[in-house]
């Protein structure tokens, strides 16, 4: 089932936005429909429709969206209580101010230990397949329980959780007008209020989104030439595909690393899956880094450097990792490409918690 999400959270963003230079009428000429020398010489018109926004946020039947739903969510969301210190909440790790991730190379979790793997973002999980970096969650709602009962991060138990949430009087009617009159607070009802509140986050309108809706002056030539690279020569969209810019799918891009990631979860024998993490998303990037699944890749810079080196070699090398050479000009226009995958940046109201 597709539902458009009222209001502005269909086109919710907060997190750094950079300039993007617009072409002048001459410019513009410049940049004219060509065939391009990706995917076999598609025709460049053709291959934007395949970047194409949608038009409405998906939510599935077994949990529909509801306003209400997601303002409980909301709520649970920012509320530290559903962790066992009562200090920290889902979104001190998604922290909208930074794109809803933290800005650290890895995550801190309970107690301040420092975690194994980086906080990715949560804008635009509601077309996701599988999540957290290893895939082992199969929904959003199973998704939620995670990180609140890992002992090494919220550290709670789904039980306690709303054994609190009971003996705070302002979640009763919270939950009434979510559920129904009298709804059980409990897991099933705490981890599907999450995961609507999660589902209507999703990135605004980027200039490349303009471009591909055919406003020519949308980006500059520079950025149209990134766009030819990133899915052309560079081979960026093998696997950052689609208007969420990701396949969904899992690759070991080579990084050094002893994490197996999606290869905990499969057999040996598959050997394409060990170390292994899910393609994030390149929608609205922090361009600051750090990326990698353990943020050990700290800027653009060191990113573009491990693709020209084509990463760790081992036998669970993606197929897609090959050296690649790009000259300055080429990595500049990569990156003038990545910027107009950024959205204005949009105000959220914090929640007053009950």
């Amino acid at each position: 089932m597709m539902r458009r999400v009222p209001g502005r959270w269909g086109g919710l963003l907060l997190g750094l936005c950079l300039s993007v230079a617009v072409p002048s009428g001459a410019v513009a000429a410049q940049i004219a429909p060509v065939a391009s020398p990706a995917a076999g010489g598609v025709p460049l018109d053709a291959l934007k429709q395949t970047f194409r926004r949608p038009a409405a946020t998906p939510f599935p039947e077994t949990n529909p969206y509801t306003r209400e739903k997601a303002a409980l969510g909301k709520a649970l969301f920012f509320d530290p209580r559903l962790s066992r210190t009562g200090s920290v909440s889902c979104a001190s790790c998604h922290n909208p101010s930074l794109g809803w991730s933290d800005g650290l190379p890895r995550a801190v979790g309970y107690g301040m230990k420092p975690l194994a793997r980086r906080t990715p973002s949560v804008l635009n999980l509601a077309w996701g397949a599988a999540f957290q970096w290893d895939g082992r969650a199969p929904s959003l709602e199973t998704q939620a329980v995670m990180p609140i009962s890992a002992p090494d991060e919220m550290n709670m138990t789904m039980d306690l959780v709303a054994e609190r949430l009971k003996a705070i009087a302002g979640y009763r009617p919270l939950f009434d007008a979510a559920f129904g009159p009298g709804a059980e607070i409990g897991s099933e009802t705490v981890t599907a209020a999450l995961a609507t509140f999660q589902r209507t986050l999703v990135s605004g309108e980027a200039p490349f989104d303009r471009w591909v809706e055919g406003d020519d002056r949308a980006i500059g030539p520079e950025a149209v030439r990134g766009f030819q690279l990133f899915t052309g020569k560079a081979r960026c969209s093998s696997c950052h595909a689609g208007w969420r810019f990701t396949d969904d799918s899992f690759h070991d891009i080579g990084l050094h690393t002893t994490d197996l990631g999606r290869g905990k979860f499969v057999p040996p024998a598959v050997v394409a899956m060990q170390h292994a993490f899910k393609t994030p998303s390149l929608r609205d990037l922090r361009l600051q880094g750090p990326y990698g699944h353990n943020g050990g890749l700290a800027s653009l810079d060191a990113v573009l450097d491990h693709y020209a080196r084509g990463g760790e070699k081992r036998p669970s090398l993606s197929y897609e990792m090959r050296a690649l050479e790009l000259s300055p000009a080429e990595r500049a226009d990569l990156v003038a490409f990545l910027k107009t995958l950024q959205a204005p940046p949009a105000p959220i109201e914090l929640p007053l918690l009950p």
